[in-house]
Order: structure tokens, then sequence, then C-alpha cells
């Protein structure tokens, strides 16, 4: 019965959320992910691979977004999100290569401050 009502609650929910605030809330997503891999490195470092591939999937989605010549925003703001993107892109895969715990922080940090710039909020 509560699983049915949960079911509900999330179409609903699906149906009024805006694009920016689902933008927002799966970069929050993958924030947390990373942020439970560094928190808890060796015992979650197994997530960390899943971590930065749904990581990717955003912004690669991101990037093919800012891209395209019928993207509506303004070029200087799809040019500093393209920018962001090749760095998260970049920092992807040297943590691929080389996982390092504490620069997981750059990829948390950018993934907040987007999903809070979407939600027009200053955190």
């Amino acid at each position: 019965m509560q699983h049915n009502g949960a079911l509900a609650y999330q179409q609903t929910a699906k149906t009024v959320e805006t694009p920016r605030e689902r933008e927002a809330a799966l970069l929050v997503k993958a924030a947390m992910s990373l942020q439970r891999v560094r928190d808890d490195w060796e015992n979650s470092y197994p997530q960390l691979s899943e971590a930065l591939t749904f990581n990717r999937k955003i912004w690669t989605v991101f990037l093919s977004s800012v891209t395209r010549d019928d993207s509506p925003l303004p070029a200087n703001l799809r040019q500093n999100i393209a920018n962001l993107g090749i760095f998260v892109m970049n920092e992807t895969r040297e943590q691929l290569e080389l996982p390092n715990q504490a620069k997981l922080g750059s990829l948390i940090n950018i993934n907040r401050q987007l999903a809070a710039g979407l939600r027009g909020t200053t955190s």
C-alpha cells in the first residue's frame, strides 16, 4: 500500500518538476554519491567507478546540450558550462586511472555549486 503511494508521489513530482530542478537534483545525487565514497574511502572505494560513471553521464548530457546550435542559453554561459564539463571529464578520467580521495572534492563542489545556481540558492 505504501509502495503505491510512493510511486504516485514520484509520478506527480516528475510532472511538476522543472527541467532546471531535475538537473539540480541529478547534480546533487551525483555529488552525494561521490561524497559517500570520499567519506568512507576504504569501504566505499569499490563504488567509486559507479559514482564517477553516473556523474560523467550527467555531464555528457550537459555538454551535448550546451554545444548544440539551438541551445537557448547565452553564448558566454554555454562556454562556461562547456569549460566546466571539460574539466569534469578530465578529472573523472584521472580519478578512474589514479583514484585520489582528496581530489574528489572538486567534482563534488562543482556539482553542488551548479545545483545551487540552478535552484537559485547560494549553497
